[in-house]
């Protein structure tokens, strides 16, 4: 069977994470102004806040350029992930954090090309401390991210 065989139903699976990070990114801009907060709970708010930069707002305060920059990053990394994605077949796990990231990359770098910025929705806070607002993408990345450690720390391990 080909690589690309091997590699469609992950494939698939980061369509779908880019389908519901942009559906949920267009109802927010469909619904919320631009600065709106929506209180849903006392830890949780609905904003349309636009991120420039990176996570936690990272080179946000940058000129412009960072736009290109990270979506350089993006499209570098996508690539990477579907070279690694051939290569790791074998490793379930691992296939469904890559396809998260490879998802969640694809989404924001969507808003990036679209907007110049990230479309980002969700406000988790505890008192007067805010968690830097983030998206559906994020989600994808950052538990894709993690997982992938996981898998590489217990990778061969058997229990």
């Amino acid at each position: 069977m080909s690589k690309l065989k091997q590699i469609a139903p992950w494939l698939a699976l980061s369509v779908i994470w880019i389908l519901l990070d942009q559906i949920t990114k267009l109802w927010v801009q469909a619904r919320l102004d631009l600065g709106t907060v929506v209180e849903v709970t006392s830890f949780f708010n609905l904003v349309h806040v636009r991120n420039p930069g990176a996570a936690f707002s990272f080179l946000a305060a940058q000129p412009g350029w960072q736009k290109l920059f990270l979506s350089g990053v993006a499209v570098l990394a996508s690539v990477i992930i579907v070279f690694l994605m051939t290569r790791s077949t074998q490793r379930k796990f691992a296939m469904l954090c890559m396809a998260g990231i490879l998802g969640g990359a694809i989404g924001n770098l969507i808003d990036r090309s679209l907007y110049g910025s990230v479309v980002d929705f969700l406000d988790f806070y505890w008192g007067n401390y805010h968690w830097p607002a983030f998206n559906v993408a994020d989600i994808a990345i950052s538990t894709g991210a993690v997982g992938l450690i996981i898998d590489e720390l217990f990778k061969g391990k058997s229990a």
